[in-house]
């Protein structure tokens, strides 16, 4: 069975963009691989983070991939930081890459110029990404097209390790999902749906209540023409909701936009909104139930006494072949 990798900063709430975009695609696909899924804090660190937080959100998240239907029996699920051989082989793999391949990299030039001052794991977190992947041999890296270029990054380092030392990573793949929607902001339907957003009331997160999650829906933005149909470029807002739509009913947008056809706009709203009710509702409340238990740091305890030992026989034998060990 091929193996698949994916993780996610404990950064902010978890969004619907997130769930329809992500989660509910690794609930599916954990069927089909051999599923590996961490928590990636150290990444998290690049920026300042307050610590009580930082270890609120890792529970947090790993709460919600469990209420989302992730299961622990299928997955390998780990805190990245309980785990000393990521950054222990980042540090080797750091040694193998060009300073000009870290700065051209998108997102740090991205982030970089939002910040005046920033520390230098910003320029070389892009090889404790690779470390993340190859570290396991994953066949698969499931990302967005946003994303693509750290895992062809990723790629780039590993074959240049296998052919200095000869063949020790699998050179992964990105896996870009097929049917994973790409949800924008309901207030800026122009931007994606961000945990970051500065107008919180274009974001609606899983564990927001119903209250608040049909009131962001009856004030998200749409046009003037009243008219629903998709198109992206002209009705960003009424293509937006469409695109919700279909991810939470798993219907197509073109069955969505003949469902909704004709409906005055107010009233889609309302439909979508006890459509999003309808799916957050049960997650939250299995949410509340796995925080009240110790499933948790079940879970994690497994994940990280499995991958802690996968991880040191990968980092010794990479220490061994550039010379580290005696």
């Amino acid at each position: 069975m091929k193996r698949i990798l994916t993780g996610l900063q404990p950064s902010g709430q978890i969004t619907l963009g997130n769930y329809l975009g992500a989660i509910k695609q690794m609930a599916t696909i954990q069927n089909e691989y051999e599923s590996f899924l961490f928590v990636a804090d150290l990444h998290a660190i690049t920026v300042p983070q307050n610590p009580d937080e930082l270890r609120a959100n890792v529970r947090s998240l790993v709460g919600i991939y469990l209420a989302c239907g992730v299961d622990p029996a299928k997955n390998i699920i780990y805190v990245q930081s309980d785990n000393i051989y990521h950054p222990a082989l980042s540090w080797i793999l750091e040694c193998h890459t060009p300073y000009g391949e870290l700065g051209r990299m998108t997102q740090f030039k991205d982030k970089s110029k939002r910040h005046e001052s920033f520390m230098a794991g910003l320029l070389t977190y892009p090889v404790l990404m690779a470390a993340d992947i190859i570290l396991y041999d994953a066949d698969y890296v499931p990302v967005g097209e946003d994303q693509t270029q750290h895992v062809e990054f990723a790629r780039d380092l590993a074959g240049r390790f296998n052919n200095r030392y000869g063949r020790i990573f699998v050179i992964p793949e990105a896996k870009i999902p097929e049917n994973a929607a790409r949800i924008m902001d309901l207030q800026d339907p122009d931007k994606k749906m961000s945990k970051s957003a500065e107008n919180a009331n274009g974001v609606v997160y899983l564990l927001d209540d119903n209250d608040t999650i049909a009131k962001k829906f009856k004030r998200a933005v749409t046009d003037s023409d009243g008219e629903i149909r998709f198109d992206p470029e002209n009705k960003a807002g009424i293509s937006n909701l469409l695109t919700i739509a279909s991810g939470l009913s798993g219907i197509s947008i073109e069955e969505a936009e003949a469902q909704y056809a004709g409906m005055p706009y107010g009233k889609f709203k309302n439909e979508l909104a006890d459509l999003a009710v309808s799916t957050i509702g049960p997650i939250r409340a299995k949410y509340d139930e796995i925080q009240k238990s110790n499933e948790i740091d079940t879970v994690l305890n497994r994940g990280r006494d499995i991958t802690v030992e996968m991880a040191r026989k990968k980092y010794e034998e990479v220490a061994r072949l550039v010379g580290l060990s005696r």
